[in-house]
């Protein structure tokens, strides 16, 4: 197929790879240019000036960009990716964004004949790298059926959870899940390390558990060092959950421990270490001690 991939960023450049070295035909585009030129130089490929170039002979095109704002751009700019695409052509949306977005893309995508599917992924930067990403979809199955060759290029796990927009509120399930985890291992290491334990060994034990978690064997012991440089961003995170408090707003809905694990994080960005990862909310339970 011809396959276009807009935004190489931390997640979209390997996973734009795994789609090109699986033999597909690959245009890429991305804000910064040279960063398209960078990833044509390790990849088969070619890179377009605009999204609307990327997606212009593309039979399926995926994105992964920032927010809601880069969205409507890459999508519905003077040069978006709706702009030259051919009838027919399917979208496919990785970004984390807002179940309201991923519908009013939809609804413009099948105004112009085109396909629309929102598909946030999980599974990090190393989930990118390794092709192993879950990825959330809302949508329909005919449409999936056709894409999801190209989906297995970097995907271990796709499931399809209703209509458009479903993708994106799954996700946002997934992040709360994440807060109270993180929240939970927090507390945990700094009762650990009080008590006397030695982390790894107890990590090595737990894991095997009922209280065995991805957090828990992956950031156990590196919370317990200070470690924070790995994975996802505590301001990415941020955006994330002000998406879950937005949504659970909109339905009547109280989350106070996803409300406070994201006033703890906007504490530590204003500390200066929004790059660091999301275990760092450990350093905030710290601070109340």
């Amino acid at each position: 197929m011809k396959v276009s991939f807009i935004g190489l960023g931390t997640m979209g450049y390997p996973m734009a790879g795994h789609v090109s070295k699986a033999g597909h035909s690959v245009t890429v585009y991305n804000r910064t240019t040279s960063k398209a030129m960078q990833w044509c130089d390790t990849y088969r490929g070619e890179f377009a000036e605009t999204p609307a170039l990327a997606a212009k002979e593309a039979d399926i095109v995926l994105t992964c960009v920032g927010n809601d704002h880069d969205l409507r751009a890459v999508y519905l700019g003077e040069k978006g990716a709706f702009q030259l695409a051919k009838p027919g052509t399917i979208f496919i949306d990785h970004t984390t964004a807002s179940a309201d977005v991923a519908k009013e893309l939809h609804q413009v995508a099948m105004e112009k004949g085109f396909a629309f599917m929102d598909a946030p992924v999980s599974g990090g930067q190393s989930g990118a790298e390794n092709g192993v990403l879950t990825v959330m979809m809302g949508g329909d199955e005919s449409t999936l059926a056709v894409a999801k060759p190209i989906l297995d290029c970097y995907a271990k796990a796709t499931t399809l959870l209703g209509p458009v927009g479903n993708g994106q509120l799954a996700k946002m399930v997934n992040q709360i899940l994440i807060a109270g985890v993180l929240s939970g291992l927090s507390e945990g290491i700094r009762f650990a390390q009080k008590a006397g334990l030695d982390v790894a060994t107890l990590v090595d034990t737990l894991k095997h558990g009922a209280a065995g978690s991805w957090q828990l064997e992956n950031r156990g012991e590196t919370m317990a060092k200070n470690e924070f440089d790995f994975g996802f961003a505590i301001e990415w995170m941020h955006k994330d959950l002000s998406l879950c408090l937005a949504q659970a707003q909109t339905m009547g809905l109280n989350i106070p421990l996803t409300q406070s694990v994201d006033q703890d994080y906007q504490g530590l960005m204003a500390e200066g270490r929004s790059r660091q990862d999301t275990s760092v909310l450990i350093k905030a339970l710290d601070k109340k001690a």
